[in-house]
């Protein structure tokens, strides 16, 4: 069986590719199989980021019609829990999660953009979610979308499935990075990530996510406890010591 995905950890950086090019990397059953197993040696790499990127001309096309088609009475089993699953993964590990994005992306490929923490795409990327057109809805990956973009920003998108370009992804929150040069733009995020303490670059990534759902009070308490605590920590003595004599911090036995 061909591999549709390869995992490479090099210089503490998880890069993991997909490259199912027949059918667009359309994330059918074998993908998102091994697109797990690529997020598993992230994992035990204990890798700083993972870069999410792709070979061929489109990032994503979405769904495997054809898997799908065929096994109808299976879909259950063949999309929703290992994609559901895919996506919370990929929002969830401490490491950050850079989508690096060269070409066409449709429909779960969005959703699968989406839940990485940074997406940088080409200025000549095109977007459509294209569901409601197969005569289903894009449920499973509003979830990741949703967090992102306010509802009344991509709700034409969602319910036409008309197509849109980088600047308005970038416009409404979808992206974060539009770049003629992905990779170049990629590489500077992963040496800003490699540049910070690695348990401040986690910590962060945590709080992004739960700030917005505290109160404030609630959320001054815990934060106020959370910065004592990373003030007084073997990291932030590193720091601040390289700071004092203006130098770069060693992290982890590594100088960045």
């Amino acid at each position: 069986m061909t591999e549709l995905v390869r995992t490479v950890v090099d210089g503490g950086i998880a890069t993991i590719t997909l490259d199912s090019q027949h059918n667009r990397n359309a994330l059918s059953r074998q993908l998102l199989a091994e697109l797990h197993a690529g997020i598993d040696a992230a994992e035990a790499a204990d890798a700083r980021a993972i870069v999410l990127r792709h070979e061929g001309p489109a990032f994503c096309a979405g769904a495997d019609l054809k898997e799908r088609a065929a096994a109808a009475h299976d879909a259950p089993e063949i999309g929703p829990n290992q994609m559901v699953t895919a996506l919370q993964r990929l929002m969830d590990t401490e490491r950050p999660t850079i989508a690096a994005v060269n070409g066409a992306v449709r429909a779960g490929g969005i959703g699968l953009m989406a839940s990485c923490d940074l997406v940088v795409v080409n200025s000549t990327t095109t977007f459509a979610l294209t569901e409601v057109r197969i005569g289903v809805a894009a449920a499973i990956i509003s979830v990741p979308i949703l967090q992102r973009v306010p509802a009344g920003k991509i709700a034409a998108a969602m319910l036409t499935g008309e197509q849109f370009d980088a600047a308005e992804a970038r416009s409404i929150g979808l992206v974060t990075h539009v770049t003629d040069d992905v990779d170049a733009t990629v590489q500077s995020l992963i040496d800003g990530v490699r540049a910070g303490a690695p348990r401040a670059v986690r910590e962060t990534k945590a709080l992004l996510k739960r700030v917005p759902t505290l109160d404030r009070n609630v959320a001054f308490d815990e934060m106020g406890r959370l910065s004592d605590e990373l003030f007084r920590s073997p990291e932030a003595l590193i720091g601040m010591e390289a700071f004092k004599e203006k130098r770069l911090p060693i992290w982890g036995g590594e100088r960045i």
